[in-house]
């Protein structure tokens, strides 16, 4: 598929719940948020029948993300049977590593080929803190689970100036040890995210040469992936470090993702409203034809980019999205 500026989209990002079992405070309200009703979330069925049908107009990686995905109870299934799918070359999960390390045997059976782990720190009490709850050992215990299985690591840390300033080399060192991705991604605000104040890579950079000494950028064109971290080599680490900077350095001309949502919203930019319902098409008799036609449709309309920058200005942003980030999948 390619959308109206040119971009090839083969990546596809699939909510499969809006429940998680933390309650981090760039993400959710310490109340949590109304739930989408049960009937209302597309079953495991229709999930992989719209996965087929993007196989088929070029979609070549899926990753599932939530909410926390290993919330939804049989995930393995959807995963084995996207794996099973043609033309689909990658199968990752987006996770916040509390229930991996339990379920991690059967998705790597079923066809998982990589995973990211959300981990803003690896001190206990600041994890408390972030996400309420008591859970760092369980999440480092999957990392390090995940690294011994051969599957590919990437720890997805989002630096704020409230809570983990000047303790991001604890977490950049995982890399130094394991071989796993480092990824530091600048705050957005979506959500509770407007409540806080984000680092820029630069000064996150900054921070990790003064502790580790020189970073050697990775050439140009070289992939670890399907996102548009930039990567860094340091002396004497196993895993690379990376930056995804939405804020500092716009990447949307590279942007090659589409979202859908877990109650069928076809999603085309983390900011904005636009995209398309498939879920009447899927619960009222619509054809695979006509499926396809509403995905092509809605992909010809993806914006240019996003315009977080200029959110709360005097040109707040017109259909921006105000759901919370679990809502949305991320």
């Amino acid at each position: 598929m390619q959308d109206r500026f040119g971009r090839r989209i083969d990546y596809l990002r699939i909510s499969v719940t809006d429940k998680c079992n933390l309650r981090c405070k760039y993400c959710m309200p310490s109340g949590g948020v109304e739930l989408i009703p049960h009937e209302e979330v597309l079953s495991l069925e229709e999930l992989a029948r719209v996965t087929g049908i993007m196989a088929g107009l070029g979609i070549r990686s899926v990753r599932f993300t939530g909410g926390e995905p290993l919330v939804r109870k049989n995930l393995v299934s959807l995963v084995k049977a996207v794996h099973e799918m043609e033309n689909i070359g990658e199968i990752a999960l987006t996770t916040n590593g509390v229930l991996l390390e339990e379920q991690l045997p059967g998705l790597v059976e079923a066809g998982m080929t990589a995973v990211n782990i959300s981990l803003d720190t690896v001190d206990p009490g600041i994890f408390r803190e972030i996400t309420g709850v008591d859970a760092c050992g369980k999440v480092l215990a999957a990392i390090e689970s995940c690294a011994a299985a051969g599957i590919r690591v990437k720890i997805n840390c989002v630096p704020c100036r409230e809570w983990n300033a000047g303790r991001l080399a604890e977490v950049a060192a995982l890399a130094r040890r394991l071989p796993v991705d480092v990824r530091f991604i600048e705050l957005m605000p979506v959500g509770c995210g407007r409540q806080f104040h984000g680092i820029p890579s630069e000064e996150v950079l900054e921070g990790l040469v003064s502790r580790y000494g020189e970073a050697r950028p990775l050439p140009d064109g070289v992939k670890r992936g399907n996102g548009p971290a930039r990567y860094y080599e340091f002396d004497g680490f196993i895993g690379k470090i990376g930056f995804i900077s939405p804020m500092s350095h716009r990447f949307c001309g590279e942007c090659n993702r589409i979202r859908l949502t877990a109650e069928g919203r076809l999603k085309l930019c983390l900011q904005y409203n636009a995209g398309v319902e498939l879920k009447p098409l899927l619960r009222g008799g619509g054809t695979d034809e006509e499926l396809r036609t509403a995905i092509l449709a809605a992909v010809e309309q993806k914006p240019m980019h996003h315009d977080f920058d200029k959110m709360g200005g005097d040109a707040d942003v017109q259909d921006s999205d105000n759901r919370k980030m679990v809502q949305i999948g991320g």
